[in-house]
């Protein structure tokens, strides 16, 4: 039982790692939500906006001045808890991967192995902790932005909603969240 829970909680570890690490680092945090025909495809990340022509397809991204200029509160914050919660998960998973019953590394110290993997969840735990945090602060600073604009009936033209590097971030800290209460909870 205790191998297959280890299995179980890396597979999910690895794909959330994963998924955190595509958040951090696609482009499409918010997109165009304009009900109206429109020509592109607007969306917006942590590091570059980008513009899709739906006729060709043709794709132009304008990278952020630079990482160190004056960016939205929003944008500063997602960015320092996501990387935060990548590197977590990323050292999570490495001591998981040590861990594992499976894994010839200190295969006559089963007690220090399962202290390995305990520590892997709360690692674990605190990176989904910060990654959900992100994740989350960058949808609600979305649709506070989208509210203001629509109680002051002010149209610009497009309208942004939550993309889908937002909802990976949300997935994937989850999913840290669910391997951590796998190793910490249940593996004892």
């Amino acid at each position: 039982m205790s191998s297959a829970l280890q299995m179980t909680a890396f597979g999910l570890t690895l794909l959330s790692t994963l998924f955190l690490l595509l958040a951090t680092c696609m482009d499409c945090w918010m997109v165009n939500a304009d009900d109206s025909l429109e020509v592109s495809h607007k969306c917006r990340g942590l590091w570059r906006e980008c513009v899709t022509n739906m006729q060709d397809g043709v794709r132009t991204c304008d990278q952020y001045d630079s990482i160190l200029a004056d960016h939205p509160v929003k944008i500063v914050v997602t960015r320092t808890l996501m990387i935060t919660a990548d590197l977590l998960a990323g050292l999570a998973l490495a001591t998981l991967l040590l861990g594992l019953d499976c894994i010839k590394f200190l295969k006559e110290e089963p007690c220090v192995k399962l202290r390995m993997c305990y520590g892997a969840g709360v690692i674990l735990g605190i990176g989904s902790i910060l990654g959900l945090v992100g994740s989350v602060w960058y949808a609600v600073d979305v649709y506070v932005e989208r509210a203001t604009l629509v109680s002051h009936n002010i149209f610009l033209g497009v309208h942004y909603d939550f993309g889908w590097s937002c909802w990976l971030g949300m997935a994937g800290s989850a999913g840290c969240f669910v391997a951590s209460v796998l190793l910490t909870c249940c593996l004892y």
